[in-house]
């Protein structure tokens, strides 16, 4: 992650300039924060945990009619559907929450299936993961964010349109002070699939003069970038 890059600041202190820029450049970035099982871990499984890995589905089936536990954790608090997920393994992801996994359980770093394929860019398993009835909205993350906001940070044009149409929701605020908004243009880089990113989430309604904590909009952190594409949008939002 990267820290503000130049550019004047617009109205606002410059030591709430500096606070800001300190956020930016210390906030670790959502997908190194998840951990995906290691190669020593995905080793040492066992059961339902081994098959999820593997993606073995009628492993599973026979596992849970054996009485296994759909809900034990691994040493990270990893479900065997959080490591069903990142495998991509689909038939393991549907055998588990058929066979009574919570689709919308959290691991130990609180993220959830939908935000792990959020994060991972794949847009098969976040698909996957509501239909199975996994909510879109749900607050994940040790930043209290959403698999939009996640998916917006990373400019992953595809997974946000899959989350907006899902009902995702577009305004949440996150313990860092950003929404999905917010995000797509200070953790952005400004190029076309960030911009693309920012122009479907104001097409489907996203608050473009919902501040931060310093009280700097969306288009203030734009100018700030010289995202000329990002200020063309949002002020062109902000006059309908």
């Amino acid at each position: 992650m990267t820290g503000v890059a130049g550019g004047p600041w617009r109205p606002a202190s410059r030591v709430a300039g500096l606070i800001l820029a300190g956020v930016v450049a210390l906030a670790p970035s959502v997908g190194s924060a998840q951990i995906p099982p290691s190669p020593d871990e995905l080793a040492s499984y066992t059961g339902l945990h081994r098959a999820a890995a593997r993606g073995d589905a009628d492993g599973i089936r026979q596992l849970l009619a054996g009485r296994a536990d759909p809900a034990a954790r691994d040493a990270r608090g990893r479900t065997p559907l959080h490591v069903a997920a990142f495998a991509a393994q689909a038939e393991a992801m549907r055998a588990l929450v058929t066979g009574g996994a919570d689709p919308n359980a959290l691991d130990a770093q609180r993220y959830d299936v939908v935000t792990i394929a959020a994060v991972r860019d794949d847009v098969a398993t976040l698909e996957l993961a509501l239909a199975l009835g996994v909510r879109p909205g749900n607050v994940t993350s040790p930043y209290d964010g959403t698999a939009l906001i996640a998916a917006a940070h990373l400019g992953h044009v595809d997974v946000v349109r899959v989350l907006i149409d899902a009902g995702a929701p577009l305004d949440h605020v996150n313990n860092l002070g950003w929404t999905a908004l917010l995000e797509a243009v200070i953790l952005g880089d400004g190029g076309p699939r960030h911009v693309a990113v920012l122009r479907m989430l104001v097409a489907a309604g996203a608050a473009v003069d919902l501040a931060d904590r310093q009280g700097r909009t969306p288009v203030d952190h734009a100018q700030a970038r010289g995202y000329a594409e990002m200020i063309a949008i949002l002020e062109s939002a902000r006059r309908r």
